[in-house]
């Protein structure tokens, strides 16, 4: 027998809300690299902090759109992947094959 309470998520007869996809952007993916490694990837909306690309060298400046790496396959295991973890500009973690990292 059903419930007679009703969601309070949804209140009955209201729309539903589409889903965003920049919220889907900030959820981590796994990704290979052109080295064969697996990495996870996240991309974030920014930070309060000034992070330096290790693709270009570059700073990426604070509230800038960007990539969060770090790989999942990492020698000293999973927690050190995480903490070797690198902040990329997208465009620059896209062409990461192509070229090699300024650091």
């Amino acid at each position: 027998m059903p419930s007679s309470r009703r969601s309070r998520r949804r209140p009955y007869g209201e729309e539903h809300v589409p889903l965003d996809p920049d919220r889907l952007a900030g959820m981590t993916r796994s990704e290979s690299g052109p080295d064969g490694g697996s990495y996870s990837v996240r991309q974030v909306r920014g930070s309060e902090k000034a992070y330096r690309c290790p693709g270009c060298d570059q700073l990426i400046e604070p509230g800038t759109v960007h990539v969060v790496a770090w790989q999942n396959d990492h020698i000293l295991g999973a927690r050190a992947g995480v903490e070797d973890r690198r902040h990329w500009h997208r465009a620059c973690w896209q062409a990461r094959g192509r070229r090699r990292p300024a650091r």
